[in-house]
């Protein structure tokens, strides 16, 4: 990947699949920007990598502008051109009825899951547009929940079908500065977020059952490939999955 730097900024890098993206792309020979609220969390990933690798811990609210900002203006100082945010930071609900779901709680993952995806990408394209050479690689975390949701999870899907929306303008929008935009949809990937599947989670017939899930690994490959690419190829969606998981004929 001559064309352009090899500087990511990962959010969410404190954990789960943030913390696996990051550790592939910094052992691959990227530099790498660590986001996210907690400070602890992210200079684990940075122990966990390489000795050596070039990271720089960064913590960074994504639902703040300032902070946003800030990031991006960190990276540019500490390693220059900006090659490729993988936007990352979400949250979500523990499963409530839609007519039980506080307002509150709805607004926390739309400021998390879009809000601070907006503000991250917004940044990451002013900056590609730019910067010199111009161009660089935006990859956005959807879900399996961009496609069908599992019930009780209104917010986290509702966000997640509108991350396509902003993948697909990203995607056009960029056209004419190199910028180059997809999406990874996971399903089941084995995180803190996704413990409970092994004990059992609610199918939409009512039922409970005990899901499998992938190593969080394997994630990580899916995304060092896609931000491998030149600029002049895109995987636009990408499905990594575990194999049996319950998505083909949910429902």
């Amino acid at each position: 990947m001559s064309e352009i730097q090899k500087v990511a900024v990962v959010t969410g890098a404190g954990s789960g699949i943030g913390r696996a993206v990051a550790l592939a792309l910094a052992g691959a020979g990227w530099s790498v920007a660590l986001a996210g609220r907690r400070e602890e969390a992210l200079r684990e990933t940075a122990r966990l990598a390489d000795e050596g690798a070039p990271l720089a811990v960064l913590p960074t609210d994504v639902t703040v502008p300032e902070q946003v900002d800030a990031l991006f203006e960190a990276v540019r100082e500490r390693f220059g051109p900006l090659g490729l945010l993988f936007n990352n930071a979400g949250s979500g609900t523990p499963p409530i009825p839609v007519d039980e779901l506080p307002y509150e709680r709805w607004r926390e993952v739309v400021d998390v899951n879009l809000n601070g995806a907006f503000l991250c990408a917004q940044a990451a394209f002013r900056t590609m547009r730019h910067q010199r050479p111009q161009g660089g690689r935006i990859i956005n975390n959807g879900s399996i929940s961009a496609h069908v949701p599992r019930p009780k999870s209104i917010a986290y899907t509702a966000t997640k079908h509108a991350i396509t929306g902003l993948t697909r303008s990203l995607s056009l929008d960029g056209r004419p500065y190199r910028i180059a935009c997809g999406q990874i949809d996971i399903g089941n990937a084995a995180t803190e977020m996704t413990a409970r599947m092994a004990t059992g989670i609610e199918q939409a017939n009512g039922s409970v059952l005990a899901e499998p899930v992938m190593d969080a690994a394997d994630v990580a490959r899916t995304v060092l490939h896609m931000a491998s690419l030149p600029l002049a190829a895109n995987v636009q969606f990408a499905t990594v999955m575990a194999t049996t998981m319950p998505y083909i004929g949910r429902g």
